[in-house]
């Protein structure tokens, strides 16, 4: 296969898996600033979306104000910030454009409607709920992955589309650990103010913040499913990071790369057959005891660094270097 072909495959799966994860994150985040808060940390929570997406420059060059309004149009609408969902669908549909012979009509279709029907919901810019918008994202990003795996050949090209959805996914889920417990102390004083406030309940207060960070990554049913008790963080971290079951977990989605890798193998693919290796034995041989007394916020570091690296030699072996794309 071609490296420009292997190249759009490759990132016309993983834009759309961005979009999908930010429009989740949207979603959650517009949904748990309707209930009663504080207003610093309502702030906070906007401000905790473009972290994760390390755009606060970008942000901050366009916009004065941190609040739901601006986080929202420049993470949906802005073309000229490369994760918004619209630039992602925009370049889902492109390299998928550029690829159609690879891929099946109903791959192709799906892509193009998607973007076709956007137009539609950017004439009503600012007159709809946010939310109808978000899932209707979610619901196309849904669709293009069960149409990719309901008619595409199980070839390259489909181990390509894949292992582009798991390297962003498990960036993604990484990304939220991170962004969540950077904060963490942070926020703790302002939870302790709020216990003692007659407006907010501090327990039901962190209860939906806990909550909201599992819906983002689809987690919530599934944690009450496993625990069946009260949210807390080590059971929500040991979920995203260890649970094999979880579709979104960090181990679950190395251990999924890990086959696709071998099926696409070349003579230059043992550097990341060895990183990869490396990265699944540090998950299978840690538990969230060791996690926790070493620094979950450590941890993440070294996994993104890790996961990141695996990306960039992918992308040297297989891709088209960025310097010449």
């Amino acid at each position: 296969m071609l490296s420009r072909t292997a190249d759009c495959l490759y990132w016309m799966a993983r834009y759309t898996e961005r979009a999908e994860n930010t429009a989740r994150m949207l979603d959650v985040n517009h949904q748990t600033s309707l209930l009663p808060q504080p207003e610093s940390f309502l702030a906070q929570s906007w401000l905790k979306l473009l972290t994760i997406s390390k755009l606060e420059d970008e942000f901050n060059k366009k916009y004065s104000v941190i609040n739901r309004s601006n986080v929202l149009d420049f993470m949906i609408f802005d073309s000229g910030n490369p994760s918004s969902i619209i630039s992602c669908l925009f370049a889902a549909r492109e390299n998928a454009r550029v690829i159609r012979g690879r891929i099946t009509s109903e791959v192709w279709e799906t892509q193009n409607t998607t973007w076709l029907e956007l137009q539609k919901w950017l004439e009503q810019r600012g007159n709809d709920d946010p939310s109808r918008l978000l899932e209707w994202v979610k619901y196309r990003c849904h669709l293009f992955r069960g149409v990719m795996h309901g008619t595409m050949l199980k070839n390259e090209s489909f181990y390509f589309m894949n292992i582009g959805t798991l390297l962003e996914r498990a960036d993604n889920t990484a990304r939220i650990l991170e962004t969540k417990y950077e904060n963490d102390d942070a926020l703790e004083g302002l939870r302790d103010k709020e216990r003692t406030s007659d407006d907010v309940d501090g327990d039901f207060f962190n209860y939906y913040h806990w909550a909201a960070l599992l819906r983002s990554v689809s987690a919530f049913e599934i944690y009450r499913q496993i625990y069946s008790d009260q949210v807390t963080p080590k059971k929500v971290a040991q979920l995203l990071i260890f649970n094999r079951q979880m579709p979104r977990s960090l181990i679950c989605c190395v251990n999924e790369l890990i086959p696709l890798m071998t099926l696409v193998k070349n003579h230059q693919a043992k550097e990341i057959e060895r990183l990869l290796g490396k990265l699944q034995a540090s998950l299978d041989y840690s538990d969230i005891d060791e996690v926790f007394e070493i620094g979950l916020e450590e941890f993440i570091r070294v996994f993104l660094e890790r996961i990141n690296r695996i990306g960039d030699v992918f992308s040297k072996t297989y891709l088209i270097p960025l310097a010449v794309a």
